[in-house]
């Protein structure tokens, strides 16, 4: 088991959606954490409005792997070693293969997967050192089940399954421990912030993410997980799990399903 409980926690996307209610949730549970997104006023927002005096800032652009070097070495000097980190930042996307550019697809790998993957490896040789750390990530059912209009988003999720199931199998004796998330539909605003062919903004919400699961009942599932150290959660609706296993099971009916989707 994982105690959430006095463990350091450094929490990515931090400043809205999941990750906000994640900082809540965590803050209320006793442990010290660290908050990181790219806005540094709603971080600051989101610390206010944690119920407890153990709570810490840490701006970054996931995008800018290269700086988030310098970022472990300032997340450390807050309450010491990271016990857990949580990468939940990330950025998704709405368009068709034909219509998006290939600066779009390089953006969503370096902000869903080199960032996340950057932090994990710099943090790495010290949670070996102590034989003791937890890597959480953030990902979603496209990691495994992939549907239209998320080429680029379902390509990062998928490598981010890639590389943190290696972890895992890697660093076993280590005691370093991983716990992939994969979210269905959760009411925030994703589908707001997604990326259209062109780079910019979709600015509006996805009819499913609207009827989706409360953040808050997210977040307190994902906890769950890490304290019972989970390696993988499937969280959301009956519809999203139905399609995990159905891809699991019977990909050909599963391949005929995603050709009948009718998604944003």
């Amino acid at each position: 088991m994982t105690k959430v409980k006095d463990s350091v926690v450094w929490l990515t996307g931090a400043s809205s959606g999941i990750g906000e209610e994640l900082a809540y949730q965590l803050a209320e549970k006793g442990a010290k954490v660290i908050l990181s997104a790219r806005r540094k006023e709603e971080l600051q927002r989101v610390k206010e409005n944690c119920k407890s005096n153990q709570v810490e800032i840490l701006p970054l652009d996931l995008s800018d792997s290269f700086s988030l070097i310098q970022k472990v070495k300032e997340a450390s000097t807050f309450f010491g070693d990271i016990d857990i980190l949580i990468n939940n930042g990330g950025i998704s996307q709405r368009d068709t293969i034909l219509n998006t550019t290939l600066e779009v697809d390089r953006k969503l790998m370096e902000v869903n997967y080199f960032g996340s993957i950057a932090l994990s490896k710099t943090l790495l040789p010290k949670m070996v050192e102590r034989k003791k750390g937890h890597h959480v990530i953030v990902t979603s059912t496209v990691g495994i089940i992939n549907t239209p209009y998320r080429s680029g988003y379902g390509a990062s999720k998928h490598a981010l399954h890639g590389f943190y199931d290696v972890l895992r199998a890697e660093h076993h004796d280590d005691n370093v421990k991983v716990t992939i998330v994969l979210p269905g539909y959760i009411k925030t605003n994703i589908s707001y912030n997604a990326l259209i062919g062109d780079g910019s903004k979709q600015n509006r919400m996805d009819p499913g993410q609207a009827k989706g699961m409360s953040p808050e009942e997210c977040a307190r599932l994902i906890i769950g997980a890490i304290e019972k150290n989970k390696n993988q959660a499937y969280i959301g609706g009956a519809k999203e799990k139905l399609g995990i296993y159905l891809k699991r099971f019977w990909p050909w009916a599963a391949a005929m399903a995603i050709r009948k989707l009718r998604v944003t």
